[in-house]
């Protein structure tokens, strides 16, 4: 076990780059993860991180110490508290975070089962909840394109609330990349649609195409699509949120297949 106390020092520096850099993550190929509840469902789903990180005040912590029992001691790391303070982003939360290898996801030759692609859908709460719906849904396979706000920034992956390491996750996926290689039918909500998603038949495996926030899906997506498939709003709202309706479409297809 190591214990930092110096700004000088170059774990320190390093923990800080991440923290405050998008790109600094892409380009060590790590992520962060903040707090207990994080930590705890990636141990679970995915094993030993890269580096388990507490803070001098939080290391005998009640909810701190069960989980520190399952990491390896050459992992952890004790940092002082005004460093710690440097690199978390939450406030009055308990003092842990762990840097973990960012999943690679992979792009099925052939996509058979239920999917759900996200066609620039710009906010990182939205994507995070999208994400964390479809795991729950029993979905296994997420593709991002172009556009999407990062599936491992601090803000999806706590909004997601451990979905991601639950889920095949590909980013920066094209349109002629990805939808030669689905094999099953393409939908879409959309205000004007067809036919609403409650009397729309998804019993058997679909994959769904969730649109940016104000432009819905793109026209070049648009063309592979199946069916458009409407959810009805009897408040008269415009819209709802994207991550809400993405849900409704999701689960509705549970519904059907109990």
């Amino acid at each position: 076990m190591k214990h930092v106390t110096s700004r000088d020092n170059a774990l320190f520096k390093h923990l800080k780059a991440l923290a405050t850099s998008t790109h600094q993550r892409r380009k060590a190929g790590q992520s962060l993860l903040d707090g207990v509840h994080l930590a705890e469902a990636y141990v679970d789903a995915l094993g030993q991180p890269v580096t388990c990180v507490v803070s001098e005040r939080h290391y005998d912590h009640a909810e701190v110490a069960p989980l520190l029992a399952r990491i390896d001691a050459d992992r952890l790391v004790v940092l002082a508290d005004t460093l710690f303070t440097q690199i978390s982003g939450v406030v009055n939360g308990i003092d842990l975070m762990l840097v973990i290898e960012t999943p690679a996801g992979h792009l099925p030759a052939r996509i058979e089962e239920d999917c759900i692609i996200l066609d620039g859908v710009q906010d990182a709460g939205n994507v995070g909840s999208i994400l964390r719906s479809a795991a729950a849904a029993g979905i296994r396979h997420a593709f991002l394109a172009t556009g999407c706000a990062f599936a491992w920034s601090v803000k999806t992956l706590r909004a997601s609330m451990g979905a991601n390491f639950h889920l095949n996750i590909v980013e920066h996926c094209t349109v002629e990349s990805l939808a030669p290689r689905l094999a099953l039918p393409l939908l879409a909500t959309s205000s004007h649609a067809d036919a609403a998603v409650f009397d729309t038949d998804l019993r058997a495996p679909v994959a769904w195409v969730v649109g940016n926030e104000g432009a819905g899906v793109s026209d070049a997506w648009m063309q592979h699509v199946k069916r458009k498939v409407g959810i009805p709003q009897p408040g008269g709202l415009e819209s709802l949120n994207v991550a809400a309706a993405t849900a409704i479409c999701l689960f509705e297809a549970v519904r059907q297949r109990r």
